[in-house]
């Protein structure tokens, strides 16, 4: 019986073994081959190297982490329309998903308003939160690709801060990004770009912006004559 046992034992160890060379070599070759290293983002690079000590040139900072910097980027798109044909909704998150390179929340509504034919719990809205190297791979395109696309753009003001440093911009539809093809497009939407930095002032969230690139409209100089009449 033992010897019985010590055979049907050798032979699962046999069969296991066989398993396993068979496994090993389908996967022969895999580990010669060196794992895709993800580039940084362009524009990181460029903070670290080239905005971050402009910034503490500028403002006498002491210490690296008063150099403000991104924090998030919120895309939202109002869509009152999709009410009447929910259609809207999933055409939308399709494009802000190519747009982000994330995959968008639908936001639905808290309260029903009779007069605008609104329930509660209907999507009417879509947004999406950006951090890390997709917020850097973001602004990056959008100001370097989006907003030059814009018909007679002539830049873009510099009094949408909120106080604290937050830059707000609207765009009108999302056929500025050039990952929307115009002829998939069924319905354009508007959507706002929140731009959240850890600027205390509005100074330092103009600065940071400026050094990435961002093409704020320039002000005509006032002068300190004044004509009479």
């Amino acid at each position: 019986m033992a010897d019985e046992k010590k055979k049907s034992e050798k032979g699962k160890s046999k069969d296991v073994g066989a398993s396993l060379k068979t496994k090993a070599s389908r996967k022969k070759g895999a580990e010669d081959i060196a794992p895709a290293e993800r580039e940084a983002p362009r524009l990181r690079e460029k903070y670290r190297k080239e905005i971050a000590p402009a910034l503490m040139k500028e403002f006498n900072y002491s210490n690296i982490m008063e150099v403000p910097r991104f924090s998030k980027v919120v895309i939202n798109a109002g869509l009152g329309r999709a009410t009447q044909n929910i259609k809207i909704i999933d055409q939308a998150m399709k494009d802000i998903a190519a747009i982000s390179g994330q995959k968008p929340t639908a936001r639905k509504s808290k309260v029903a308003i009779s007069n605008f034919k609104l329930r509660a719990g209907l999507p009417i809205g879509v947004a999406v939160t950006l951090r890390g190297a997709m917020m850097y791979e973001f602004i990056d395109r959008l100001i370097n690709l989006a907003l030059p696309r814009i018909r007679d753009f002539r830049g873009i003001s510099d009094r949408a801060f909120d106080g604290r440093g937050n830059y707000n911009l609207g765009l009108k539809e999302q056929l500025v990004f050039p990952e929307i093809e115009f002829d998939s497009v069924e319905n354009a939407f508007g959507m706002n770009v929140t731009i959240c930095t850890t600027a205390k002032t509005d100074k330092e969230g103009l600065a940071l912006l400026a050094q990435c690139g961002m093409p704020f409209r320039k002000r005509p100089q006032q002068t300190g004559q004044q004509k009479v009449a």
